[in-house]
């Protein structure tokens, strides 16, 4: 990866994000990301003779008739696939009150998907999204390339600070022409995207990673506070201290999960929730577990 007009901090934070998440792929993430993602399918490559104990529904029939006696299609699993991986740079990524913003956790996710891609010999692709796509990065293979869409990630300054789903979900569905891997990464404060999500989800094998912050649904009380909405700019004072509020700000999260949760499974979509205050690699890895176990 070129150094040239990256920060020094930029590079830095890569570097130990490359670290952390290499670890994690090698020692618990590359076995279960390959039993879920063995393949794009069955691609055919030959025929040959009929055995004893070959399925009789993989008889070409054509070919049976032309020799005399009955032959089969072999198929081989293709192996290579392509993974996309869908990056919310909205305004509301800069929040974090764990330590790290949603913006640092959205990286470190999409390296630990994008090198269990490589090690898997798969192609890694990415766009950066806001309230239009900022950024296509086509898909590649490789180490070098990985880095980059992490440094990329980490460093976009985004021209718009609003948030489009579904403007990301149909760009992707023009330029991803072929079935893929499709995760889409965003704190989904938006509206107005089950249709193209929907038919995202036709098309492709989509998993979405939803990043929280435990401070977007509950409040200390510490008394007056000054909010700031990271999308559209507003501000206004809270009373923190009152109980109406903090119930009211946990009625409001518990509802846009709950929206979330609808929407996605009325489409088929699995969901993955990871919060900036708790270790991502566990919840990623017992969902590819569990996928690994229904796949069987």
């Amino acid at each position: 990866m070129s150094a040239r007009g990256v920060p020094p901090e930029v590079i830095r934070a890569v570097r130990r994000i490359e670290i952390r998440t290499r670890r994690i792929v090698q020692d618990s993430m590359a076995g279960e990301y390959h039993s879920v993602f063995r393949g794009r399918g069955m691609e055919f490559d030959e025929v040959r003779e009929y055995q004893v104990g070959d399925d009789v529904r993989s008889i070409d029939w054509n070919v049976s008739a032309r020799m005399g006696h009955p032959f089969v299609k072999k198929y081989v699993e293709e192996r290579e696939l392509t993974v996309f991986i869908a990056v919310d740079v909205s305004g509301s990524k800069d929040f974090g009150s764990r330590g790290r913003t949603k913006a640092e956790l959205a990286a470190e996710v999409a390296a630990l998907l994008a090198f269990s891609a490589i090690r898997n010999n798969d192609r890694v692709g990415a766009i950066l999204f806001t309230g239009q796509v900022e950024k296509y990065i086509p898909p590649k293979k490789g180490k070098t390339h990985v880095l980059r869409v992490i440094r990329e990630i980490l460093s976009y300054e985004p021209m718009d600070r609003k948030t489009d789903v579904g403007a990301a979900l149909e760009y992707a569905r023009r330029v991803l022409t072929r079935h893929c891997v499709l995760f889409l990464i965003s704190d989904f404060l938006a509206s107005g995207y089950d249709k193209p999500l929907r038919i995202a989800a036709r098309k492709y094998d989509m998993i979405a990673i939803s990043i929280e912050d435990p401070r977007e649904s509950s409040f200390p009380d510490v008394g007056l506070l000054e909010i700031e909405d990271a999308e559209s700019g507003a501000r206004r004072v809270v009373d923190t201290g009152d109980p109406r509020l903090r119930e009211a700000l946990e009625r409001a999260a518990a509802g846009r999960r709950a929206s979330l949760k609808k929407s996605l499974r009325a489409s088929g979509v699995d969901l993955v929730r990871l919060s900036t205050g708790e270790p991502y690699d566990v919840p990623l890895i017992r969902y590819f577990e569990a996928r690994a176990r229904s796949a069987r």
